[in-house]
C-alpha cells in the first residue's frame, strides 16, 4: 500500500517545529499511555499541569508582573493568551483523536461487521472504499483531511507567536534607535535617565522574543504529538482495509472498458 505524503509539508520550515522535531520522543510511535483510553488527552493534561505549576512558581516570584510592566506594547500578553487558547484547543483535539482511536479499536475488534457510525472516520473510509467503483485515493485524502486538516490553523497560529516575538524585537530596537537619535549631547548628570530609556527598548526586544520562542516551542511539542497520533490513526485504518475492498476499489467504473 502506498505511503501517504505528510499533510503539512510547511511544518518543517517553522522554527518551532524544527526544534521540536529533534526533541527526544517527538518522532516516536504513539506512547503506551497514548494507546490507553483517552491516553493522549491524559498526557496533554499532565503536560498542561506541569506548565501550570511552572507558571504558578513564576507568579509567586513576581516574574509575570515584571514581564507585563516591562513591555508597554502588550505583545507578551498577546503571545501568552494566544498560547493558552491554542493549548486548550490542543486538549480538545486530543480528546477527539482519542475517541477516534477507541472507535477504530472497537471496529478492529469486531472485524467483518459493517460499520455504521457516521462520526467514525475509519468507518467512513472503509464504507467509502467498499462502494463499487470507489476511488480509494479520494477516500484516503478525506481520511487524511479529517485527521490532519484542523491542525493547519494551529500550526499557523504557532508561527504567529514567533512572528509577534520578532515584531517586538523590531519595536524594541526601534525605540532604542530613537532614543539614541534624540541625544544632542552627553551629560553625566542625566546618564541614569538615559540608561533607563535605552534599556527600556532593549527590554521590549528581548522579552517579546523570549516569550515568542518559548510559546512556539511549547505549543509545537503539543502539535507534534497530535500529528504523530493522527499519523498512527490513519496508518492503522489503512492497514485494516480488507484486501477484497482494495481490489473492489480499484475495479473499473461501471461498464467502462479496460485499456485504451
Amino acid at each position: 500500500m502506498a505511503n501517504t505524503a505528510p499533510a503539512t509539508p510547511n511544518h518543517a520550515r517553522m522554527l518551532g517545529a524544527a526544534l521540536v522535531s529533534h526533541l527526544p520522543g517527538a518522532r516516536r510511535s504513539p506512547l503506551a499511555l497514548e494507546q490507553a483510553p483517552n491516553g493522549l488527552f491524559l498526557l496533554w493534561l499532565a503536560y498542561m499541569g506541569l506548565l501550570g505549576f511552572g507558571a504558578l512558581l513564576l507568579w509567586q516570584a513576581g516574574a509575570w508582573h515584571r514581564l507585563v510592566a516591562a513591555d508597554p506594547t502588550g505583545l507578551t500578553v498577546i503571545i501568552v493568551l494566544l498560547f493558552i487558547g491554542c493549548s486548550l484547543w490542543a486538549g480538545r483535539r486530543a480528546w477527539a483523536l482519542g475517541l477516534q482511536r477507541q472507535r477504530l479499536d472497537a471496529l478492529l475488534a469486531r472485524a467483518g461487521s459493517t460499520p455504521h457510525s457516521e462520526a467514525d472516520w475509519s468507518a467512513e473510509y472503509l464504507r467509502g472504499c467498499a462502494q463499487p467503483g470507489a476511488d480509494q485515493n479520494t477516500w484516503m485524502q478525506i481520511l487524511g483531511e479529517r485527521a490532519h486538516g484542523p491542525h493547519e490553523m494551529a500550526w499557523w497560529l504557532n508561527g504567529i507567536q514567533l512572528k509577534l516575538g520578532l515584531l517586538g524585537k523590531v519595536i524594541g530596537f526601534s525605540i532604542l534607535a530613537l532614543q539614541l537619535g534624540q541625544m544632542d549631547s552627553f551629560d553625566a548628570s542625566q546618564s541614569a535617565q538615559l540608561l533607563k530609556n535605552l534599556t527600556g527598548g532593549l527590554g521590549i526586544a528581548l522579552l517579546t522574543t523570549v516569550t515568542g520562542l518559548t510559546g512556539n516551542i511549547l505549543l509545537g511539542l503539543q502539535l507534534m504529538r497530535l500529528d504523530r497520533f493522527a499519523d498512527a490513526l490513519v496508518a492503522d485504518t489503512l492497514a485494516a482495509t480488507p484486501p477484497a475492498t482494495q481490489a473492489l476499489a480499484g475495479a473499473p467504473h461501471g461498464d467502462r472498458p479496460i485499456g485504451p
